[in-house]
């Protein structure tokens, strides 16, 4: 086959619309084998999440006008560790009577979930004691308040390996 004679662009055209479609083939195979984790940024799912979007953000909003809240952890480590908040009101008065529930959770997948309630309160410390995580790593720690009618989402990012966190 002479290559100045034109024959050869139908070959080339047909590869490479084969080799497009085998890719995209490829693609949706490789995909379906992925697991697909669903974000629960705020404890739920990201579709009641975007529904109320609106209301999380008013009663964050509301809560933060009464109440202030501190994250008092300095490190986490895979054995024993202890998560703290300070809940206190706009005069830093203790507040003892919030409601705090803590899930641990990884960012890639949640087969390592925790879901912690029941801390021991002392002087508006809120102290959840005694976590073992199964992996080194970054953690996700995300915590509800709720003080009377007002509640509030206060999310972590942590790392077992570094002493840095943020508020997220």
């Amino acid at each position: 086959m002479n290559l100045s004679s034109g024959k050869i662009w139908p070959y080339a055209i047909s590869l490479s619309i084969i080799f497009v479609f085998g890719a995209g083939i490829a693609t949706i195979i490789i995909s379906m084998k992925l697991p697909v984790e669903m974000s629960d940024i705020y404890m739920m799912g990201y579709q009641k999440a975007d529904k109320d979007a609106n209301d999380i953000i008013n009663a964050r909003i509301a809560f933060d006008k009464k109440y202030k809240i501190e994250y008092l952890t300095k490190t986490i480590t895979l054995k024993d560790s202890v998560f703290q908040y300070k809940v206190t009101d706009k005069n830093n008065n203790p507040v003892n009577n919030a409601v705090l529930k803590l899930v641990i959770t990884r960012p890639n997948n949640h087969k390592n979930d925790q879901e912690v309630t029941n801390p021991t309160v002392k002087d508006g410390i809120y102290s959840f004691s005694n976590i073992t995580l199964p992996l080194e790593g970054r953690w996700n720690i995300m915590a509800h308040i709720i003080v009377d009618e007002n509640q509030r989402f206060y999310n972590i990012k942590a790392d077992t390996r570094k002493k840095k966190f943020k508020e997220y």
